[in-house]
């Protein structure tokens, strides 16, 4: 079976979904817009919610609305207004202390019932890196080297609390690194593996490394659920989907797209047209970029591919930094999931839908139900867990690397 989760993104993926037509842009300051979400989300039997962050005051909140409440505040909130679904967090490695990590995570697995997932990230960005004083980014490999060890530590604290274990043992370690780097952790200490891919057959020989690595350190390769982030756009027609794809990339405030590119990219884009390409002079190799190697894998091989104009690439990544967007029907919704599926590209999707709320009303009344027809997505919950929707087992605690 097909596992999905959503992403509750402020106001949906796209720059522009908080001036989208009848949509609140700032609803996602408000606790309800989550408990909403998720209470639906739970009715359609997904796996999962999942919320992003980053411990981070972000300067271009002048052209959107940010990811303004912390993830175990909202996600305690969720836990007492729902019962099955999963409840997915993001939280730095980086710039957090393991200890109290642990007994904060512990903690709300504990009284969800055993249905809390980490996502475990190193933290990109030099505004992230001010904010806890320091004058530039920690350098990619320490992040990731870092947070070999501090996941391990979490891990073995979980392990320890014999009075106070969940349903499911202990959180789901959730791990999301396209990098060298992020896929070494991965093969380490991931259970489910959050991605980022444009191309079917890259994304399972993705899939097939991050099992090989598994495997290679002693684990259960089946036991690693790899889920490829999706933005849907779902239309009941094919041309209602294709109109409301172009309004939204005309509502996308294009210094917000240009501010997101270049923090990516790590360049500058002032004094491009357009009109013109990104001159391949100004990218260096993926594993050579300091910040998000993954999103800067992603969009340089858009740009290697197609060749695109500034204002093409822009309005194709529609400000949500690189993850796949396919607009259609419900039923050719249905028809892209399942071929990623059932070619072995992806265990399921880290759902982003376009717009918030709107946009995942729209998948959960009209693509799951066709997913659920085809026998590929539950009708019902099997069980009361994380682990249970995911079919996870505990697996042994990882080695603390020195």
């Amino acid at each position: 079976m097909l596992h999905l989760n959503v992403n509750i993104l402020n106001a949906g993926v796209f720059g522009g979904s908080w001036r989208f037509p009848g949509t609140d842009g700032t609803a996602s300051y408000r606790i309800e817009h989550y408990t909403e979400i998720a209470r639906k989300a739970e009715a359609a039997k997904l796996d999962a919610v999942f919320l992003a962050d980053g411990p981070v005051l972000d300067p271009s909140i002048r052209h959107r609305p940010g990811n303004n409440l912390e993830p175990t505040t909202v996600l305690a909130r969720i836990a007492a207004r729902t019962e099955r679904i999963g409840l997915i967090g993001t939280l730095s490695s980086t710039y957090n202390d393991p200890v109290e990590l642990a007994r904060r995570l512990g903690d709300l697995d504990h009284v969800a019932g055993g249905r809390f997932g980490w996502n475990v990230v190193t933290t990109a960005g030099a505004a992230a890196a001010r904010n806890f004083g320091h004058d530039v980014e920690p350098e990619h490999a320490w992040r990731y080297e870092r947070a070999a060890r501090f996941t391990a530590q979490v891990v073995a604290a979980w392990e320890e609390r014999s009075g106070l274990r969940s349903p499911q043992g202990r959180p789901v370690v959730v791990q999301a690194g396209g990098s060298t780097d992020g896929r070494r952790l991965a093969a380490r200490v991931g259970e489910v593996i959050f991605s980022a891919d444009q191309d079917l057959d890259h994304a399972r020989a993705f899939r097939r490394e991050i099992r090989a690595g598994a495997a290679a350190l002693g684990r259960d390769p089946a036991e690693v659920v790899v889920l490829p982030g999706l933005s849907t756009v779902v239309g009941g027609t094919e041309a209602e989907a294709k109109t409301r794809r172009e309004l939204l990339d005309e509502l996308l405030p294009p210094a917000y797209a240009r501010g997101r590119l270049a923090g990516q990219l790590g360049i500058s884009l002032d004094g491009l047209s357009d009109d013109e390409p990104i001159p391949a002079g100004l990218l260096v190799d993926p594993d050579e970029a300091g910040g998000s190697q993954t999103f800067y894998r992603v969009v340089k091989q858009i740009i290697d591919r197609e060749r695109p104009t500034l204002g093409r690439l822009l309005k194709r990544l529609s400000g949500g930094g690189g993850h796949r967007i396919v607009a259609g029907t419900p039923e050719q919704i249905a028809d892209d999931i399942e071929t990623w599926f059932r070619a072995g590209a992806a265990d399921g999707f880290n759902v982003m839908p376009d717009v918030l709320p709107s946009g995942f009303d729209d998948f959960a009344d009209h693509v799951v139900p066709e997913l659920q027809r085809r026998g590929l997505f539950r009708t019902e919950y099997e069980g009361t867990t994380l682990r249970a929707h995911l079919g996870l087992g505990l697996p042994a605690v990882p080695e603390v690397t020195q």
